[in-house]
């Protein structure tokens, strides 16, 4: 039995500045595949991108810290979490979804 699960999180993050046009958004699943993170990543008509994301705190704040400075070509201006209360949705894997 995984200890997280009990613990399980889900934070809605957006993220402003150049991270449109360079791959972010595939740069962002490949990350979140890796530590295992679930939830889905967007592009927004603002130029923004959003994501939800599903894990342990741990998970999460090690995602967050990615989101931020783990994609050199990326200039993140502007970083805004929200804590999503439960319940919430299960995500079973980390997606990119259609722009909004």
């Amino acid at each position: 039995m995984n200890s997280d699960v009990g613990m399980l999180e889900t934070w809605l993050v957006r993220v402003h500045g150049q991270v449109q046009g360079i791959g972010y958004r595939e740069a962002c699943v490949c990350r979140a595949r890796a530590l295992a993170v679930t939830g889905w990543v967007r592009n927004r008509m603002d130029g923004s991108v959003e994501a939800m994301i599903q894990g342990s705190r741990r998970q999460l704040a090690e995602m967050c810290a990615w989101l931020r400075e783990g994609m050199p070509a990326a200039l993140v201006e502007e970083f805004e979490v929200t804590e999503v209360p439960p319940p919430f949705a299960r995500f079973d894997e980390f997606n990119r979804l259609p722009s909004l």
